[in-house]
């Protein structure tokens, strides 16, 4: 643990196995698997919301899904046809909302507590609005953000 306390995970599943998520999440030390897309469906086994707290709680790591912190669907639309920089603006507009803004909250205080892993689909970090999450909470908390990559 850092100064400012645990560092904030984040984890893209795309090309990883549910295995593979957990066993990163626990050789990093994830308390908390706090699942950002805005629907926790997936067409890749394993990782629909039910599936994957089910693997989670066995391994003994919490699932937390914050749809507020999710991409909207026309960021959902840019970023499935590569147009990163237009997902980025459209989900820092959504990210200022009251809804986004309190998931924000206490996405931070959680984070201030234990080690919160942010998981979506993306496996590059930079392509990612997790990444854009992460930085709002680093900003708040001072915590350090490390991205994870799944086997």
């Amino acid at each position: 643990m850092s100064a400012a306390g645990p560092p904030l995970l984040t984890i893209g599943y795309e090309a990883g196995t549910q295995a593979g998520l957990v066993a990163a999440l626990r050789a990093a030390g994830a308390t908390v698997l706090a699942d950002v897309r805005a629907l926790a469906n997936s067409r890749k086994p394993g990782f629909s919301k039910r599936s994957l707290a089910a693997a989670l709680e066995a391994a003994g790591i919490a699932y937390w899904h914050l749809p507020a912190l999710g991409t909207p669907a026309a960021g959902r639309n840019a970023a499935r046809v590569g147009r990163t920089a237009e997902m980025h603006r459209i989900f820092r507009a959504h990210l200022a909302g009251v809804e986004p803004q309190a998931a924000l909250a206490a996405l931070a205080e959680r984070t201030r507590r234990e080690p919160v892993c942010l998981l979506c689909l993306e496996d590059d970090p930079a392509r990612c609005h997790r990444t854009l999450v992460a930085e709002a909470v680093a900003a708040g908390t001072g915590a350090p953000v490390r991205h994870l990559h799944p086997a």
